[in-house]
C-alpha cells in the first residue's frame, strides 16, 4: 500500500448496514478492492450477491463506482453508479454510500476487514 491513507489497493471490506435491505452478519456481501493511480475495480459476492464487479475511481476520501452483479435468486442483473465518501473505522476503514432507490435516499456501510482469509 502507498502512503495515501485512502488508498484502496489490497483492502478487503464487508457490507455491515443497508437501509435498502437487510444484511445478513453471518455472510455479509465482502467487496475486494484494487486501485492503481486512481482508477479502482473490483470483486464482490455473498449473501443476495451470486457476482459482482466494479470500476471507477478515488479522488481523495471519494470513491465513485459503476457496478454490476447477478442476483443468488433468480436470473436478475442489478447495475448502477454509487458515491462513497471514505473514513477513518474502528481497526480500519468505512466505506458509507448515500444512494437513492425510487426516490428514497438510502446508505449502507461497509467496514474493513483487517484478516480477510
Amino acid at each position: 500500500m502507498s502512503d495515501d491513507p485512502f488508498d484502496l489497493d489490497g483492502r478487503v471490506f464487508d457490507l455491515v448496514s443497508s437501509t435498502a435491505s437487510r444484511v445478513d452478519p453471518e455472510a455479509p456481501t465482502r467487496f475486494r478492492y484494487h486501485e492503481a493511480r486512481g482508477v479502482v475495480w473490483g470483486e464482490y459476492v455473498g449473501d443476495t450477491v451470486a457476482e459482482g464487479r466494479f470500476v471507477g475511481t478515488r479522488d481523495g476520501a471519494r470513491l465513485t463506482v459503476s457496478f454490476v452483479h447477478a442476483l443468488v435468486a433468480g436470473e436478475a442483473v442489478v447495475s448502477g453508479a454509487a458515491t462513497s465518501r471514505i473514513e477513518p473505522g474502528d481497526g480500519g476503514l468505512r466505506l458509507v454510500e448515500d444512494f437513492e432507490v425510487d426516490g428514497v435516499p438510502q446508505v449502507s456501510v461497509c467496514a474493513e476487514v483487517r484478516s480477510p482469509g
